[in-house]
Parts: C-alpha cells; sequence; structure tokens
C-alpha cells in the first residue's frame, strides 16, 4: 500500500509436497484443521518474525479473559465520540470536549470565534484529563480546532481526534457536523445473520477516488451500485475512507478516524451511499488502520505536548518502513479510542465489516526492525502482547455487540489461530486474507506454460493449508501497484492468451476454498498497473471479461458447495498442466497450457458443463463439451477451465 514503503512479504511454511495423489489434500472444518504442517521459524536468512510457543501461549493466558461484556457494560466506555468532539446541544450551540490530560491550556478556536489566539475559548479541565467548553453561537458547518499549550511548552493548533467531519484537503480543520440521516436499510439489518462461513462472499475492492474520478458519494450510489449490482458481487470493500491528508497513501495514513473523507461529500451523503448498497443486496466493508498513524503536527502524534496516542519508546513508537507512528496498545484510553472507532463505523454507518490493514506489523516487536532496533517483551519474546490483547478485544467487542458482522485480518505471516475464537486461544478474526494462495499461485500464473509443468506444486501447495484459517483469497490492490503490473499484464503471451488466462484464473479461483477478492480494474483486462491519480481505463474493457466475472458470481451464489470446505483433487498431471478437483457437487477442471487438451475422468461421466471459460461468448476459441459428458473425456481449451455439475 502507498505510503507505507517496502511490505513483509508471505512466506509459506516449508514443508512442501512435490506429488499429488488423486484423494490428497481432502479439507476439514478450519476450525478443527491438522496443526500437522511445521510453520517457518526465525533464522539468519529469514526475514519474517514468529513467535516463540511461550509467547502464545502467555497471550491467551487468564490476563486475556477478561474479554468484552455486552451484558454488564455494553462497550459505553469505548464509545467516547458520544462524548468527546463536537456534539449539537438540545438549547442552541455546539458543546466541545477533547482528551489532552497532560496540556497546560487548551482554547477553542473556529469561525465562531475568529481565529487570532485573543479570539480563543478557554476550556476548563477535568480530573478525567478531558477539557470541556461550550460554543452558543457556533453552527453546523463551520471550522473549528483546539489550541493545546503542550505538556513541552508549544502552543499548536490540533484538529479534533473525534471530529465527524474535517475540510477537504491539504485543508484540515476540523467542521462541526451533526447526522439527520433516515437509513432505509431496516430490512438488510434485520436480515443480517452472523454465519458467514456458510454464505457466499464476493468481495469488489474499491478506491472510491480513482473508480471514476470526479464522482461524488450521491453519484457513485447510482454508478457504483448498478455496477456492483451487474457484476453479481456479494459485497464491495472500500479502501480507507477516513480522512487523511496525503492522497497518495490511498487513505492509509489517517488523520480522521472519526470521518469519512470531504473529498466525495458529506458524512450523510457516505451514509446514504452505503443505505443504496444494502438495498441493493451488497453488503459494505472498510479498510481500516488501527496500526499506525501519520506524524502531522495538527493531528495526533504528541497531542497534548506528550506522547499521547502513539508508545513513548521509539522502539515501538515508531515504525521504520512507513516513517508513521505506532499506536499504544496497552493505554487504556487508546484501547478505547481504537476499539470505539470500529464500533463507530459499525453503528453510525452500517457497515457489515471491518478489514484490518497491517495486522503483522502490530503482532511483532521486531516486524521489520533490525537487532538491536526492538525490544523482547517482559518474557523476552518477540511478540507484541498488548497488541494481541488489542485484537482479541476489539474482536469480541464487535461481535458482541454487532453479531453480524465480519472482522477481516491482513496477516502476512504464519501466525497461528488468527481465525480461532477467542476463547479457544485465538485472535478472534472471521476471515483472513490467504496471502499464500495470492502468492503460490500467481508465481505458477506468470510462468510461461511450458515452464508451468516444473512449478506443479507451486499450483497445488495452498490445498494443504487452506484449512489452518477461515481464508479469503485476495487478488488485491497490493498486486497491482509499485511495479507489480497489472493482473492480466502479469500474465504471459499476446493479449488474447493473457485474456484467455485471466479468464482461467479467475474461474479456477472461483472454485477454490474461500472467500473471493478482486480489486476494481481487473475485470476490465487493464494492461497497466492501478493509479490513484488517473483512474481506471475504462477504454480498456472488455467485455468477455466481465461477463465471465458475472457468471461466475453467479454460480457462486447457485452452489452451495463451493461456500464451504469439502475439497478433493481428482486429477494432476504436472506435465501437461492439467489439474481437476471436486467440491461437493462442482469439479473444477483446469488446463494451464496454451493448447487443447483432453483431461479423462470417468468419476463424471453423465454431469454437465455449467461453465467454460474458452467459450465464443467470453472471447474464447467455442471449444466445449456441448452440455453433457458422454464418455470419461473433458474437452478443455488453451488456459481454459471447466466447471462441472452432477446437478447442472
Amino acid at each position: 500500500m502507498a505510503g507505507k514503503g517496502s511490505r513483509q512479504k508471505w512466506r509459506p511454511p516449508t514443508e512442501r509436497l512435490s506429488g499429488l495423489s488423486p484423494n490428497s489434500g481432502r479439507l476439514g472444518s478450519p476450525s478443527h484443521a491438522p496443526r500437522s504442517l511445521s510453520l517457518r521459524g526465525t533464522s539468519s536468512d529469514d526475514p519474517l518474525p514468529s513467535a516463540t510457543p511461550q509467547d502464545l501461549l502467555l497471550s491467551g493466558s487468564a490476563e486475556q479473559q477478561l474479554l468484552w461484556s455486552c451484558g454488564e457494560s455494553g462497550g459505553g466506555e469505548v464509545r467516547r465520540w458520544k462524548e468527546l468532539g463536537a456534539h449539537l446541544r438540545p438549547e442552541g450551540g455546539w458543546r466541545f470536549a477533547v482528551w489532552a490530560p497532560n496540556a497546560r491550556e487548551v482554547q477553542l478556536i473556529g469561525d465562531f470565534s475568529g481565529w487570532w489566539p485573543d479570539d480563543g475559548v478557554p476550556m476548563q479541565r477535568g480530573d478525567d484529563g478531558v477539557w470541556r467548553a461550550t460554543a452558543p453561537l457556533a453552527m453546523a458547518g463551520q471550522r473549528y480546532r483546539f489550541r493545546v499549550h503542550g505538556a513541552d511548552g508549544n502552543w499548536v493548533y490540533r484538529a479534533d481526534p473525534m471530529a465527524f467531519a474535517a475540510e477537504c484537503p491539504p485543508a484540515n480543520a476540523s467542521v462541526l457536523f451533526h447526522s439527520d440521516y433516515s437509513w432505509n436499510d431496516d430490512e438488510w439489518m434485520a436480515s443480517r445473520r452472523a454465519d458467514h462461513h456458510a454464505r457466499p462472499m464476493s468481495v469488489y475492492e474499491v478506491h472510491l477516488g480513482s473508480w471514476r474520478p470526479g464522482l461524488s458519494y450521491k453519484e457513485l450510489a447510482d454508478e457504483l451500485v448498478a455496477y456492483v449490482s451487474d457484476l453479481g458481487f456479494t459485497h464491495v470493500e472500500f479502501l480507507p475512507v477516513m480522512e487523511h491528508p496525503y492522497g497518495g497513501s490511498w487513505g492509509y495514513q489517517v488523520t480522521g478516524f472519526y470521518a469519512p473523507t470531504a473529498r466525495f461529500g458529506t458524512p450523510d451523503e457516505f451514509r446514504h451511499l452505503i443505505d443504496r448498497l444494502h438495498q441493493a443486496g451488497v453488503a459494505v466493508l472498510l479498510d481500516w488502520v488501527p496500526a499506525h498513524f501519520p506524524r502531522d503536527e495538527w493531528a495526533l502524534a504528541r497531542f497534548d505536548g506528550t506522547c499521547l496516542y502513539e508508545h513513548p519508546d521509539p522502539r515501538r513508537g515508531e515504525h521504520p518502513d512507513w516513517g508513521s507512528l505506532v499506536f499504544d496498545f496497552g493505554r487504556p484510553e487508546v484501547k478505547d479510542f481504537l476499539i470505539g472507532n470500529a464500533l463507530y463505523w459499525c453503528e453510525e454507518f452500517h457497515v457489515d465489516g471491518l478489514r484490518v490493514d497491517a495486522v503483522a506489523s502490530m503482532l511483532y516487536l521486531d516486524y521489520s526492525r533490525q537487532p538491536g532496533q526492538w525490544e523482547p517483551n517482559v518474557f523476552g519474546g518477540n511478540t507484541n502482547l498488548e497488541a494481541v490483547n488489542l485484537l482479541k478485544e476489539l474482536n469480541s467487542a464487535v461481535y458482541a455487540e454487532h453479531p453480524g458482522v465480519v472482522m477481516v485480518a491482513e496477516e502476512s505471516t504464519a501466525w497461528p489461530g488468527v481465525t480461532k475464537p477467542v476463547d479457544w486461544g485465538g485472535l478472534g478474526f472471521g476471515l483472513k486474507w490467504n496471502m499464500g494462495w495470492m502468492h503460490d499461485t500467481l508465481a505458477y500464473m506468470v510462468r510461461e506454460p511450458v515452464h508451468r509443468r516444473f512449478h506443479h506444486d507451486t499450483l497445488t501447495w495452498p490445498s494443504y493449508y487452506a484449512g489452518q484459517e477461515h481464508f479469503v483469497l485476495s487478488l488485491s490492490h497490493d498486486e497491482v501497484v509499485h511495479g507489480k503490473k497489472a493482473l492480466i499484464s502479469k500474465l504471459p503471451g499476446d493479449r488474447w492468451n493473457r485474456l484467455a488466462g485471466l479468464r482461467g484464473l479467475l474461474a479456477y479461483m472461483w472454485a477454490f476454498p474461500g472467500k473471493k477478492l478482486l480489486f476494481m480494474g481487473a475485470e476490465l483486462g487493464q494492461e497497466s498497473e492501478w493509479s490513484e491519480q488517473s483512474g481506471l481505463e475504462w477504454s480498456y474493457v472488455d467485455e468477455g471479461l466481465q461477463h465471465i466475472v458475472r457468471d461466475l458470481n453467479r454460480l457462486y451464489r447457485g452452489y452451495e458447495d463451493l461456500w464451504g470446505d469439502s475439497f478433493e483433487w481428482v486429477h494432476g498431471d504436472a506435465y501437461r498442466n492439467t489439474v481437476a478437483f471436486k467440491r461437493g457437487s462442482v469439479v473444477c477442471v483446469a488446463n494451464f497450457s496454451g493448447i487443447h487438451q483432453r483431461v479423462w475422468l470417468p468419476t463424471v461421466r453423465g454431469w454437465r458443463e455449467v461453465l467454460n471459460t474458452d467459450a465464443a461468448e467470453y472471447g474464447g476459441t467455442g471449444s466445449g463439451n456441448y452440455g453433457r459428458i458422454g464418455g470419461s473425456d473433458v474437452q478443455v481449451g488453451p488456459h481454459a477451465v471447466v466447471w462441472l455439475s452432477a446437478t447442472g
């Protein structure tokens, strides 16, 4: 992601199988999957951090049993946005409150008072470290700041950490906003269920500013909703919409955690976009960034002249890759700020899930740090125990309050139990991005077909760890930037062969175990890398590619066997670049060579072909099986994937 420098890459388990037996690779329930695979540990030539067994034991110890209690407290102590920030008073005017316990003095300043230092309204400090004031003449839409005389003796103008709205960047003042939005998604919210693993999930990942540059939230509510609905995706996932000063960060350098970016409209107009998606039957996930925040002086950094939100030890409080500051995960007020923020988006904006960014950077004290640049925890290990506890409390809180919401981890290492329940010793996420599947599958697909036979195990290996977690198969924004090429441009051959290869890759992905995520633009056949400045290249639209995405989503929704964990290899031929696997009543047959081939599968006699990526309607050669399989041979075109169904 932009603004973060280099990312630590996923590394697979060290044990890799070179052969493929017809019945190997059957998956059990992810929650009870065997843990027999050896996970990579640290070594002199392995940059990945690892947790010690003692760390893992202690992170799930009695200290962590103080979980979220919905019945006793209801989470009121973390819903600080109801008290802090700026709020409209029933009698008129606005009340303000900001947490700055070490400040010497705090003034409220804004359009309602004037912006000179002498115009500031003195705020009164409470015993809780919160400064409060009222402004009887303040009105919605006016700008404001806090003028903080910090413990270090400096006066600094600060944006409100709890502001519900902000100026459009590069301006950075907070803006008075009171929502009067009336939701129309009651039916959606009432029917939202917690059994995500038993339902289909195909996610269209979107950067709002570059999908069609220039569109507002209100315009997106028409155009994006219609587009996603037509393609049949069940979910959209927005790259961070929280206010951020630098557009090139794609939203991952957040300064306004409680304010949707003003680049596309007001907070209520963003609510309208989510409302319209729900009315169209599409769920909404938000990328969420609790791992770090930028150093901008007017934002959270040294907010009251001390390290208030960030960890005071630079070995824990500064990130060497991204130049940002790391939250003090163990400080109660910071935990309230972050957990409350997650609940805020679920409650105030009706979002259906959060994808938590850069979880690995939170879990390891030595993440991207060399020896001598990090301090072991109290037990001598490299696990950030405070971050582990925060993540467990975060997931416990969100699931207790909103069972229909799903929490998704972007965790790029082999940390065990990311999606295991907290009371079983896990982190408690609902889903985890399968960086391993992405890494291995693309490593196979980028090779010329003549060379793929020597890397067959790279393609088949993901089936052997697919049951370790509840996974999302992700072909995300991270894979089409920074010199990695567009998805179609990774593949070998001319335009026709690359389109055929991409159709085959997507059909293979939609059939493989796990939820699905595809970044915008892949369905167009766009040849160039994604750029947040220039947006998608709609002139590259390949109607056949869009057609197959539409059909994949339709078939995926229709075959319940594709939603669960069943999996069985039924064919594998490394020399011919062909594989086939069974998912209940569906068999996926893949030919990753550049020529037509017949695959012998006697078990599918009488089955019906329900998808063929080489069909003429998608831009293929038109070869296929034309209905039912009459014999034992399945015809598969070049770079093509065929789905067969016993019930089709």
